[in-house]
């Protein structure tokens, strides 16, 4: 543990806390302070101007990413009859109806990332909002994953698709790639998904809209990012 302290503080000396970087600088940052021996997680968080309380300052959606995520989504896709098979043969991992309810409620089973239905089959899934809602795991229009076009669903899923949506706290958390990613791939990401969110900015929303933008690896310091210079 001792050699893990002393790398990690290394890492932090190489972070100034008081200044908000430019992205490309930032993103080297992150990669450089990633000092766990596994390939980590770079993750994006975007504190914004509005107050999720409000239906009407609600911020969701997804993107799919240039260059992915480094992690290959496992997808469960709630179909029946062709739609089921149409599902399969797109790559979701598992598929199914009434069955998998039971599964996910008898077994406390929780082995998959992203859940997908078609619109008939909300009826059942929504038995499972109490498990699935808290999780950030229930199916949505918004989101792209309740649809009749199941085989769009998991192919963008699988190529690197990510939900983005507000907690509490009026932050989206969102991974955006790997520490081994080149660094140009990374920007690439942040930027496609930082325009994303500006362009999905609720009307009701008043002042500034980006509050704080904060890059970090997943055991690394959070590194600040100028907001203005964001998605430049």
């Amino acid at each position: 543990m001792a050699k893990k302290g002393k790398k990690y503080l290394e890492a932090m000396k190489l972070v100034d806390k008081t200044k908000a970087y430019g992205l490309a600088e930032a993103v080297e940052l992150a990669k450089k302070t990633a000092v766990a021996k596994f390939d980590e997680t770079i993750e994006l968080h975007l504190k914004l101007g509005v107050d999720s309380r409000h239906a009407d300052q609600q911020v969701r959606g997804a993107i799919v990413l240039p260059h992915g995520t480094g992690k290959t989504a496992k997808v469960l896709v709630f179909a029946k009859g062709e739609k089921a098979t149409e599902a399969e043969k797109a790559g979701a991992d598992f598929v199914g109806a009434d069955e998998l309810v039971t599964k996910i409620q008898g077994e406390n089973w929780f082995d998959f990332d992203v859940v997908v239905a078609t619109p008939d089959m909300m009826g059942v899934v929504g038995r499972l909002g109490r498990v699935l809602g808290p999780k950030g795991l229930m199916p949505n229009p918004k989101s792209g994953t309740v649809t009749f076009d199941v085989e769009k669903a998991v192919k963008e899923i699988k190529a690197g698709k990510v939900e983005y949506r507000l907690d509490k706290t009026n932050i989206i958390h969102v991974p955006v790639g790997k520490a081994s990613f080149e660094q140009d791939k990374l920007v690439d990401n942040i930027k496609t998904l930082v325009e994303a969110v500006v362009k999905a900015k609720p009307a009701a929303a008043k002042g500034q809209y980006l509050k704080s933008v904060t890059i970090t690896s997943t055991m690394g310091p959070g590194i600040k990012v100028n907001p203005a210079k964001a998605a430049e």
